[in-house]
């Protein structure tokens, strides 16, 4: 048997743990989208689950009709969304934008601003 130096073997070591590391497994994964990508697909889903895509201020969100609209209220509890104050009524979109007297969970009187 030929004498090897360490080199050597160090290197037909490394050629066998690459050759062990080679694709053929499960596949990666694709990253997520970014920027202007990300924002035109979550705008699509907004749209394709009845929301309407609205800009706030420098940020874009979904604006989606609640469930119980003009429902009667005294806590933020009772609502799908807010609890409109004022009406004693379940606010019509969530998020409410702007500034709104709303009721708390515990009912009590607050201005809610979502600019």
């Amino acid at each position: 048997m030929p004498i090897r130096c360490r080199s050597e073997l160090a290197l037909l070591g490394l050629v066998a743990l690459l050759a062990a590391c080679k694709p053929g497994g499960e596949p990666e994964a694709a990253l997520p989208p970014v920027g202007e990508a990300a924002l035109a697909q979550q705008q699509a889903q907004c749209e394709k689950d009845g929301g309407q895509w609205a800009r706030l201020g420098g940020a874009f969100t979904c604006v989606r009709r609640t469930k119980d609209a003009g429902k009667a209220c005294h806590t933020g509890l009772d609502c799908d969304g807010a609890c409109l104050a004022r009406s004693m009524t379940c606010a019509p979109a969530r998020p409410l934008l702007g500034c709104n007297e709303v009721l708390s969970e515990t009912g009590i009187r607050g201005t809610e601003c979502i600019d």
